[in-house]
């Protein structure tokens, strides 16, 4: 039986084994010399994924890594199952000579839009966009996916008064949560400005020289757990 995990049960399961939890999947990427030998990375992770492959594994090939994404689809969220299925996909690769997560780093993009009133907007970018909501999540402020998990997500910010000189869309940049220092050391020396550090390690708000945000989040901070 699936059990759902918190986000602190999820990442610990799996951090020694080379994956990382954003944005709730476990994520690992796995270097390669061509896309031959990525595409058997990927016919291996499925193989020991047997049947649960196609409610768990997302896989992206290309010459160079494969990037290995793992949550219960029926549940929108990681489960007991997801992290045993990481484990083996981790041992498979591993028998394989390669190593899960070495020097190659996983993140997602999310684009945020402020709104006064989600649920007039909403439905716009879903259908403009040709997105979908997430398993068990079509309310009115929930996020919309792109169903071929190419597009980042998009979600929605409760504005509270109408602010037309403030950015209005800011991106969202989901890193592994040891990584999240070095991201951000690394967009300051490239002249970037830190607005606010107040909702840390949730998220870092910065900016570009001209005042353009981004946010840098990752899974903890969130909760309690």
């Amino acid at each position: 039986m699936k059990q759902t995990l918190s986000r602190r049960e999820a990442s610990e399961a799996v951090q020694d084994q080379g994956w990382r939890l954003v944005l709730g999947t476990l994520r690992t990427a796995v270097p390669v010399g061509s896309l031959a030998q990525a595409v058997g990375v990927a016919a291996d992770a499925v193989a020991v994924c047997g049947d649960d492959a196609d409610g768990h594994l997302r896989v992206d090939a290309r010459p160079d890594r494969v990037v290995l994404a793992l949550q219960s689809l029926d549940h929108a969220a990681v489960t007991s199952r997801d992290v045993e299925l990481a484990h083996r996909i981790s041992a498979a690769v591993e028998k394989a000579g390669l190593a899960p997560g070495a020097r190659q780093s996983v993140q997602l993009v999310e684009i945020a839009v402020d709104a006064l009133d989600i649920a007039a907007i909403r439905p716009f970018w879903k259908a403009v966009l040709g997105y979908a909501a997430e398993a068990g999540a079509d309310g009115p402020k929930d996020p919309l996916v792109d169903p071929a998990g190419q597009g980042p997500a998009v979600w929605f910010q409760q504005m509270d008064r109408a602010r037309p000189q403030r950015n209005r869309l800011h991106l969202d940049v989901s890193v592994p949560h040891d990584e999240a220092s070095r991201r951000i050391e690394a967009a300051l020396a490239a002249g970037g400005r830190l607005l606010s550090a107040a909702r840390a390690p949730a998220f870092w708000v910065l900016a570009d020289l001209e005042g353009n945000e981004v946010c840098v989040t990752t899974w903890q901070g969130r909760d309690d757990r």
